[in-house]
């Protein structure tokens, strides 16, 4: 399988989920937090041209010609979706076309929050590892232990960890 924003997301996240997203095992259809947050997602972007940009196996939020802007519906882990768009911004380097990251959070505590990211060769050597780390995790036979964090119960692989 080759890597994508949601494995990258799901590997900081949670390496147990990323295993099982990879081997496509895909439980996101029957969360409600997933089906909100597309909603949100859909009537944010609805109008807007430069937004839900396919390139190979991703998916772009929207590219404008200063931001890569990657959004989500809550601050609930923000180093995931740091690195999700550090990934995203290390994709389109790859393609000739360099820009800096903005992660927007729409929900959390009903403020609007933003973080700004630019991909440098320090990050960019750090992400290479973590896509190694990835790889081989999904190549094991070996399913990563449950990690029990409070994070866990909105979950959508919840049911298959724990019940």
């Amino acid at each position: 399988m080759k890597i994508n924003g949601t494995l990258m997301n799901y590997y900081i996240h949670c390496p147990r989920q990323c295993y099982l997203h990879g081997q496509r095992l895909n439980l996101e259809n029957n969360s409600e937090d997933v089906k909100v947050g597309k909603a949100l997602h859909e009537s944010k972007y609805m109008n807007d041209d430069n937004a839900e940009i396919a390139i190979d196996n991703i998916r772009l939020d929207k590219l404008t010609k200063e931001y890569l802007t990657e959004t989500k519906k809550s601050d609930a882990d923000v180093e995931a979706s740091r690195w999700q768009l550090i990934f995203y911004l290390y994709v389109l380097k790859q393609k000739g076309i360099e820009r800096k990251g903005k992660l927007e959070f729409i929900q959390k505590n009903k403020e609007k929050k933003t973080v700004i990211i630019e991909l440098d060769e320090s990050l960019e050597n750090e992400l290479l590892l973590k896509m190694d780390e990835i790889k081989k995790l999904i190549n094991s036979d070996k399913v990563p232990e449950v990690i029990e964090k409070k994070q866990c119960k909105k979950c959508a692989y919840y049911d298959y960890c724990y019940i």
